[in-house]
Formats: structure tokens, C-alpha cells, sequence
């Protein structure tokens, strides 16, 4: 449609005008027909396929390469071109052999660092002895026979008022608690 350069807009407000006036609108030229390449097969290089498309005839083709197959596999090594293991029509038996080969190379199992949780955390960390006898849990424990050193008694203090070592882990004897009439009212 040649409209001396006016955009969609305009074409479609002098379309809608012509129909509300009753006038016959012009005809639009038919569309083009969108001519799309045909496919390139694999292995078919692209020179060839223009060749084709543009009407000449194909190159006489070679014939493909048979598939490939675990003897194959058995040769291959860690420098090998691995495409055609992969390719379609190659049994998943030959190709999950092929890349089990693949990755066995040292090369892929290098870890790159981003995997958070990749760690054994079920392995503690164990405290250097240095930190683990200054934890106060661990003089409450015992775990080292080393008696503190306690400062001389002071001459001029209570002994009776003095704590008992055995006074923080509570009394001896039964708790003072609610008796029978634990529920009822004085």
C-alpha cells in the first residue's frame, strides 16, 4: 500500500471516515505472501541450502556417517569431538555412554565454589582447649582436673555467711511448695 509516507494511524482514520459517509473504500493490495526459508538439515552446510533456495540444484550430498556405536564409545578419549554421540537419532544406551565417559574426566569435577550447603556440617567444629577452659560450662562440668586457684580466706570475713559451692544447684531436701490445699482459698 503506497500511501505517500502516512503511518497506520492516518490510513486508519481515512478508512473509518470513508465508512461512516457511506463511501466505497479503496482496495487494499493484497499482502505479499511471507516466503520463508526452507530448513537447513544438519549437516547440510548453509552455501548449499542458498544454492537450493534460490533454484539451483543440490550438490550431490555424501552419504552420511553410520551412527555411532559403543565400540565407538570405547575409543573415545578425553579430547575427542563428542557432537556426534549427542546427535539425534543416536541410541540413549551410546550417548548416556558417551557422556558418562565425558565427565569422567578430573576436568569437570572441579567445584566452582557457589554451592552454599556443600559442606558436611554434621561434623562439629571442635573449640581449641585454650577457649573450651575458659567456658564456664566446662568448670560446671568437670571437664578439667584443674582446681582454680582460690584466693586466700579473708581474715576478717564470716565463714557463716560465706556461700556453699553446693548453694547454686538448689536446696537439699524437699521444695516448700503448695501443700494439700494447694487450689483452695484461705
Amino acid at each position: 500500500m503506497a500511501d505517500d509516507g502516512a503511518g497506520f494511524l492516518s490510513r486508519w482514520s481515512r478508512r473509518k471516515v470513508l465508512s461512516q459517509h457511506g463511501a466505497a473504500l479503496p482496495e487494499a493490495p493484497p499482502a505479499p505472501a511471507a516466503v520463508r526459508p526452507a530448513p537447513v538439515p544438519p549437516g547440510q552446510p548453509l552455501a548449499s541450502a542458498a544454492a537450493e533456495a534460490a533454484g539451483a540444484p543440490p550438490p550431490a550430498e555424501a552419504p552420511a556417517p553410520p551412527l555411532p556405536t559403543l565400540d565407538d564409545v570405547a575409543a573415545l578419549t578425553h579430547e575427542s569431538d563428542y557432537a556426534r554421540f549427542v546427535a539425534r537419532g543416536v541410541g540413549s544406551d551410546v550417548r548416556n555412554a558417551a557422556l558418562r565417559k565425558l565427565f569422567s574426566n578430573p576436568h569437570f569435577n572441579v567445584m566452582d565454589g557457589l554451592d552454599t550447603y556443600i559442606d558436611d556440617y554434621n561434623t562439629p567444629d571442635p573449640l581449641p582447649a585454650g577457649m573450651l577452659k575458659q567456658l564456664r560450662q566446662s568448670h560446671l562440668l568437670g571437664l578439667f582436673d584443674e582446681d582454680p586457684v582460690q584466693p586466700p580466706p579473708d581474715p576478717d570475713e564470716n565463714t557463716d555467711l560465706r556461700l556453699q559451692p553446693d548453694d547454686a544447684a538448689g536446696r537439699a531436701g524437699p521444695e516448700p511448695g503448695p501443700g494439700g490445699d494447694a487450689g483452695g482459698q484461705h
